[in-house]
């Protein structure tokens, strides 16, 4: 790939020649249109909706939507490099109970091949923003700069792009790179219309990102669309309308030094013995639970990716050893805890889901993962399930694992909890996540946790301790309900 100066050089040169001769609805004729050669940074704001990717509350439904009443983008074509803020709330949807909406301001940067975020420490209410690197943001943070209209030109013109006629204007190809294709379509008025890209996915694989502009104007000078569509994975992720554009503005956006620097710890997992043959295995963001079974092994939850489902596998089977894995629970369908799912189809369990799920992960496992190979699609394995809709119960003849849906959450409609009667053992996953043992509880309970709490009465489960997928430690229904105002925890 160039490097920033050389693109710059090649930008530059490529349009002044292109200047001489330019056919309408071509490449260079959209680049002279839209200014391409001589802007070298851009700022857009506007306002409008941002959409949580991956976290639909249904695997038939759109990803939630928030309102964004802020949204300024600042790019730098000559260093690859950008910065986005805006100030966000999550919509309130009728009819599903969510947690009060809270204010949201990220700010979130790329350059070339660093990415971060400038957020206060985890925590650290009111302390001032530090630089937080976000390693697995560059490959669509980088994207996202060349799938502006400008951007894509300049890109196109330096990256060998081939074009072909296409309804009046044409369309443009090219690979960044060497990885990332960019496929744009330029229509009869010079304007640029439509940006695909491909990035890799988890669950998805190589996933469609797709930026539809409408309705360009000059803005003091800079010919851009007054509306942008962002699709990713089929549903809308970004959706504003633009009010203003500043032409070159100073953009200087060079990754701190802690973040150039910064290399990702290696994925690890701790066990702790909740009783004998259930095992707590953390030592992340998310957890899960392995039950020794008589002649097979069952695993809750196959979170975040493939490289901690490895971790995971690799830890059961040292905790465990000489058994299969027979069964990987999953608790719902949001990506971070269903990222790893395809490795465990690959190790050969089978999945055990809500039967809403399936479909779902059948459709989205289809798609090729050439960008980023897995395990799964080397190996093409066939995914085996069982899925759903009441009560299920795994048993090898003496330990029975009981799962059960969590009826009512606003959370997510196809969730599931899992619970070990010997035990008194429930599994479950963002309806409750405890804070510290001495943190006092929330001043309004989440309406997932008080769901939770409804569930496990009306289900008449004898629940001693709650092992969470997310949070530090093992907990009580003391502790439970003492988040949602019912008595006061006991240590």
């Amino acid at each position: 790939m160039r490097t920033p100066l050389s693109l710059a050089v090649a930008v530059a040169a490529a349009l002044n020649i292109a200047a001489c001769s330019k056919p309408a609805g071509t490449l260079e004729a959209a680049a002279d249109a839209l200014g391409a050669a001589n802007l070298k940074s851009i700022q857009y704001t506007g306002t409008g909706r941002w959409f949580q990717f991956g976290q639909a509350p249904n695997p038939t439904l759109p990803w939630p939507p928030f309102d964004v009443s802020s949204f300024t983008a600042d790019i730098n074509y000559d260093t690859a490099s950008a910065r986005v803020q805006m100030t966000r709330k999550q919509v309130v949807e009728p009819g599903r109970l969510r947690p009060a909406p809270v204010e949201q301001r990220p700010d979130q940067y790329v350059s070339a091949a660093h990415a971060w975020n400038m957020a206060a420490p985890a925590g650290a209410v009111g302390a001032a923003p530090v630089a937080q690197p976000q390693r697995a943001a560059v490959e669509e943070r980088v994207a996202e700069i060349w799938a502006t209209p400008q951007g894509f030109l300049k890109g196109a013109m330096v990256n060998n792009a081939t074009s072909q006629a296409a309804n009046g204007g044409s369309e443009v190809t090219f690979t960044l790179g060497g990885k990332n294709k960019f496929v744009g379509t330029i229509n009869a008025q010079n304007q640029v219309e439509r940006v695909q890209t491909w990035i890799d996915n988890p669950v998805l694989g190589d996933t469609l990102v797709e930026t539809a502009f409408s309705d360009y104007r000059d803005f003091g000078g800079v010919m851009f669309p007054a509306h942008i569509v962002r699709t990713q994975g089929g549903q809308p992720v970004l959706d504003i309308m633009v009010s203003a554009v500043t032409a070159n503005p100073a953009v200087d956006l060079s990754a701190p030094q802690d973040v150039q620097s910064f290399t990702p710890p290696p994925v690890t997992v701790a066990v702790q013995t909740l009783a004998p043959g259930v095992f707590y295995l953390t030592g992340g963001t998310h957890h899960s639970v392995a039950i020794d079974q008589r002649d097979h092994i069952v695993v809750v939850e196959g979170p975040l990716n493939e490289a901690r489902s490895e971790a995971v596998i690799a830890k059961v089977k040292e905790t465990i050893p000489n058994k299969p894995i027979k069964y990987l629970i999953n608790t719902h369908a949001h990506f971070d805890h269903s990222g790893g799912l395809r490795t465990w189809v690959d190790e050969g369990a089978t999945i055990v889901t809500h039967e809403m799920n399936r479909p779902y992960y059948e459709a989205a496992w289809r798609t090729p993962h050439t960008l980023t190979p897995d395990r799964l699609s080397r190996s093409n394995k066939t995914a085996t399930f069982e899925t759903f809709a009441d009560k299920k119960v795994l048993t090898d003849g003496r330990r029975s694992i009981e799962i059960y849906p969590i009826a009512g959450s606003g959370h997510n409609d196809a969730f599931a909890m899992v619970y070990l009667p010997t035990e008194g053992i429930l599994v479950e996953a963002d309806a409750f996540t405890p804070g510290a043992a001495n943190a006092p509880p929330p001043a309004t309970p989440s309406p997932f946790t008080v769901n939770l709490n409804e569930n496990i009465q009306r289900l008449k489960l004898n629940v001693r301790r709650i092992a969470a997928l997310h949070g530090p430690r093992v907990t009580t229904m003391a502790d439970l309900r003492a988040a949602i105002g019912q008595i006061t925890a006991t240590n």
